[in-house]
Formats: structure tokens, sequence, C-alpha cells
């Protein structure tokens, strides 16, 4: 009978501790806290860095991206994040090393994305070398990387 009246409070401590933890947990998640990736409205974190090259030698063109809200020095963003929300965050996948890929050439262009997408880390490169590639540039479409190709 003692022990009994003995656990009874342990275990009264033992929730209150677990409750107190799990809403300072749950308001910092709300108010968009430490640790959250949330932006405005809940909507996940969208900031890229673009920077694109039309040649090898060519000078690189950089330009950034936010989504959610809808901005940066992008000169189409509104469409660019459309297409980003289109083509998903598998497009900054690279090329399996196993991946067949055809051997068509769609031109000399790169590019490079960095930052976050959804509030995941992102660093991808893209080029137009062979099938592959020229599927994922076109996933994102010309206007995300703002170069009109021939």
């Amino acid at each position: 009978m003692r022990s009994a009246r003995l656990l009874a409070p342990v275990v009264l401590l033992l929730t209150a501790l677990a409750a107190c933890g799990q809403d300072a947990d749950d308001a910092g998640d709300e108010a968009g806290g430490a640790g959250s990736s949330d932006g405005p409205g809940g909507a996940a974190a969208t900031s890229l860095t673009i920077e694109v090259r039309t040649g090898e030698d060519a000078d690189p063109t950089t330009m950034t991206l936010t989504c959610d809200p809808v901005g940066g020095d992008h000169p189409q963003a509104q469409e660019a994040c459309d297409a980003l929300a289109q083509a998903g965050a598998e497009v900054f996948e690279p090329v399996p090393d196993d991946q067949p890929c055809t051997m068509i050439y769609g031109g000399p262009q790169t590019a490079t994305v960095t930052g976050t997408f959804e509030g995941a880390d992102v660093d991808a490169s893209f080029s137009r070398q062979d099938g592959c590639e020229l599927d994922r540039w076109d996933r994102l479409g010309t206007t995300f990387f703002d170069i009109p190709l021939q």
C-alpha cells in the first residue's frame, strides 16, 4: 500500500513534465521559432540563388528567387516559382551515375542553384549535355533559368 502512495506522485510529476515539454515545442513551431523552416502562413521557406552561364567562357548571370511570398530579383519570379512547384524537390537530385541517358547534346548552358526549397538545403548543378540533363532542365523550363534557347 505504501509503494502505491509513493508511485502516484511520481507518475503525476512525469506526466506534467512530459506535457510541459510538448507544449513548449509546439509553441515554438507555431511561432516559426528556432528549428522551424516555415515561412509566413506556415509555408515552407524557399530562397534560391540561380547562377546561369550561356557558354563555357560566358560570364555568369546571378538571380535570387523567393517563393511564398514571391520575390527576389528574378525577372519572372511568379512564373519561376510556379515552375519550381510543378517540378518538385526531385528536380534538384543529380542524375544517378548508372542511369542510361540518350546522347543528345542540348547546348553549352549550365546552371547552379543553391539555397533552400521548402526548407530543405539545395545545391544542384544543371547542364544540357545529354538527354537526362535536358530532362531536368526542361522540368524547370527556360523561364526558371531566364535564358532563351534556340
